[in-house]
């Protein structure tokens, strides 16, 4: 194999995240841009995006890298002609393991009270889990597979749910080398922040805790006008009932904080079987599931304070009630 004698422009970038306890750093706001332009552009060789990657992976990605690279890769996207007015944009990548993807049937609610809302996500990263892309279709919900595509569905149901693989497929590539480099890589924090329709209002759910202040930089960075993160179930948007949850918020350029405390005082035991029919049996009532359900309520209530349309925790759980009371149970 013939070696290179000249540095490839790539290499700065691999160098200043790597270059030893001491002398490595982060990248600049101007640095990361750059960089994440290369990547975009297949200007960089396989192993150098791998290196970088776990370079960025073990130092952690800063708000500052997030936010640079979110704005090249909108550059990137391919918009319809006529931009949809969106209310919510809500990211999914995490998949869900253990238990049933309850923030399905919140988001399908909150849609039919004619909050649009857009989701994309990614799929079969992860073995083991199931994943939005998959599970909407067996409720009679269809996947777009273009951005235009996604402007219609909206347009019809006030919903939509667009994979990676097809809103970026360069992010869907490097999201898909998780099992050959046995992490998870930046662009799972950066495909989450995207909000490709600029909704004003922003869902973010995350696992590991450490990472709720980088998505609310982030979004102050990236000057989105409302946003809310917390630790959600599974690392998906969802509340768990049977825990107290920290929302991390920015509204208007200003971040706070606030502790919503758990919905019930005795933890739930859960055995699910992860079967989809549960899903469409709780939305039409055919099934009791005291923990599902409040699942659902909880997670809409985050939403629609993060949104104002409650002014505290008890009203927007009592607005979330009566909005799951008066859900069409013959859609799914």
């Amino acid at each position: 194999m013939t070696q290179p004698t000249q540095e490839h422009p790539f290499a700065p970038y691999i160098r200043i995240l790597g270059k030893g306890r001491k002398g490595s750093r982060g990248l600049s706001y101007d640095e990361m841009q750059d960089a994440m332009r290369m990547i975009m552009q297949e200007d960089v060789e396989p192993i150098q995006l791998g290196a970088f990657l776990m370079l960025m992976r073990v130092k952690e990605e800063s708000a500052e890298e997030v936010a640079a690279a979110v704005s090249v890769i909108r550059e990137t996207l391919e918009f319809p002609d006529d931009l949809p007015t969106v209310d919510l944009d809500w990211s999914s990548y995490a998949g869900k393991k253990r238990i049933l993807p309850w923030f399905l049937l919140s988001c399908l609610n909150l849609a039919e009270h004619g909050i649009r809302t857009f989701m994309h996500g990614a799929s079969g990263h992860t073995e083991g889990r199931i994943y939005s892309k998959d599970i909407l279709p067996q409720l009679g919900i269809p996947v777009a597979t273009s951005l235009t595509e996604a402007a219609s569905q909206i347009a019809q149901s006030n919903f939509s749910y667009i994979d990676l693989e097809h809103l970026s497929p360069k992010l869907h590539e490097i999201i898909e080398m998780r099992p050959l480099l046995g992490l998870r890589s930046p662009v799972h924090t950066i495909a989450r922040m995207l909000n490709p329709f600029a909704a004003d209002y922003m869902m973010q759910g995350i696992f590991h805790p450490g990472y709720r202040p980088t998505h609310q930089e982030a979004a102050l960075l990236l000057n989105q006008p409302h946003m809310v993160v917390f630790k959600g179930e599974g690392g998906e948007i969802e509340r768990n009932p049977d825990q107290a949850v920290l929302l991390q918020a920015v509204h208007q350029g200003e971040m706070s904080e606030e502790e919503w405390p758990a919905m019930f005082s005795k933890r739930h035991t859960r055995e699910d079987e992860m079967d989809v029919n549960q899903l469409k049996q709780i939305w039409r009532g055919e099934r009791e599931d005291e923990y599902a359900e409040a699942a659902v309520i909880g997670t809409m209530a985050i939403t629609l304070y993060m949104m104002g349309r409650a002014d505290d925790r008890s009203s927007a759980e009592a607005m979330a009630r009566t909005m799951w009371r008066a859900r069409d149970r013959q859609r799914i």
